[in-house]
């Protein structure tokens, strides 16, 4: 059994951490911290957890901190990297669902967040916390920047395709959609019911923040890296609540020598408990994954032609963040990678 602290509770990657820690078999939640809330009980703010914790919110404090095995960082950028060098200074272990620690290059960082980064000399040492790629060297982190929700549906369903060197890397398109809780928990006009509800529209087009970390990482996985991905990116506002549906477009390098890409993607994840890849010719709906930490993905090649489209899609909330979260909080401890995870979606 684990300690375990949460920084930044009080939004939606917050309580779908709680909602699958309060019920992990290996853990116990010793804190949780909000500098707005400090005071209230959880089930005030959170009643779905009424009966299953006792907690009230709390002021961050690095020493109470401390004393936990593993602390997530549930909070918006540049929050994470103020406080990580003294809390890993007591020997806990961080996961970090914020973008502070993904990218590799700090400049690039700045540029896309707006500001200086505050911690550089520890984004090197930061672990990229894909388990599907990353799991070994998750084991032995000490600090995990758990992927966004765009990067993982995208990065998920190109792995197969780039690993294989089977496509032309500048010629990767992403068209994705999210439901309105990706845009957080603030009061926003543009997530309100009445402004969301029957209507879809892109944003962003010109540039999301999620677009360096994509090429990032499927630059990382290239069988061959001496062409940098490109990848042109557009994320979509869905009417629904949580949620990923991407619709991946890749060129294929040799049409003529293409493999089964059926097979290929079933042999690649067949031993990835989360990644489920569905039948020849099934469609992904979003509906299939609510609530559960699974990614699942189809593979086409239309009319048998050059263009690749890989579908995938996962829950946002879950394996695009919090689900994702536990996940590599049970590779760092050496728990059964499913625990605390592994639960069947919502439907309807």
């Amino acid at each position: 059994m684990i300690n375990v602290g949460i920084v930044g509770g009080t939004g939606y990657t917050g309580v779908e951490l709680l909602r699958l820690l309060v019920k992990h078999p290996e853990v116990q939640v010793a804190v949780i911290t909000s500098r707005a809330e400090a005071g209230t009980p959880i089930a005030d703010l959170y009643p779905n957890l009424r009966g299953h914790t006792d907690l009230a919110f709390t002021e961050p404090d690095v020493k109470q901190l401390g004393q936990c095995d593993v602390v997530f960082f549930a909070t918006p950028h540049g929050v994470a990297q103020n406080l990580m060098p003294a809390l890993l200074a007591t020997g806990t272990r961080v996961i970090d669902l914020s973008a502070d620690f993904r990218l590799r290059d700090t400049a690039l960082w700045g540029q896309w967040y707006g500001q200086s980064h505050g911690c550089p000399e520890l984004v090197r040492e930061a672990v990229y916390g894909l388990p599907e790629v990353n799991r070994e060297a998750i084991r032995g982190a000490r600090l995990v920047a758990c992927p966004g929700c765009y990067p993982t549906a995208a990065q998920l369903g190109f792995l197969p395709l780039l690993e294989q060197g089977l496509v032309v890397p500048e010629s990767l398109i992403v068209s994705a959609a999210s439901g309105a809780t990706g845009a957080g928990r603030q009061a926003k006009v543009d997530t309100l019911l009445t402004e969301v509800s029957d209507s879809f529209k892109a944003y962003a087009a010109a540039g999301h923040r999620h677009l360096p970390e994509i090429e990032q990482g499927l630059n990382d996985v290239q069988a061959d890296g001496s062409v940098p991905a490109r990848v042109t990116f557009v994320p979509h506002l869905l009417p629904m609540i949580r949620g990923i549906h991407a619709t991946l477009y890749s060129q294929a390098r040799v049409p003529e020598e293409l493999p089964d890409l059926q097979a290929l993607f079933e042999q690649r994840y067949a031993h990835e408990p989360f990644v489920d890849v569905l039948p020849a010719g099934q469609h992904p709906q979003t509906r299939s994954v609510k609530g559960s930490n699974v990614c699942r993905i189809s593979v086409f090649r239309p009319q048998d032609r050059d263009t690749l489209v890989v579908l995938s899609v996962i829950d946002n909330l879950t394996k695009g963040a919090s689900g994702q979260a536990v996940q590599n909080m049970n590779i760092m401890f050496g728990f059964e990678e499913t625990a605390g995870l592994d639960v069947v979606a919502l439907l309807p």
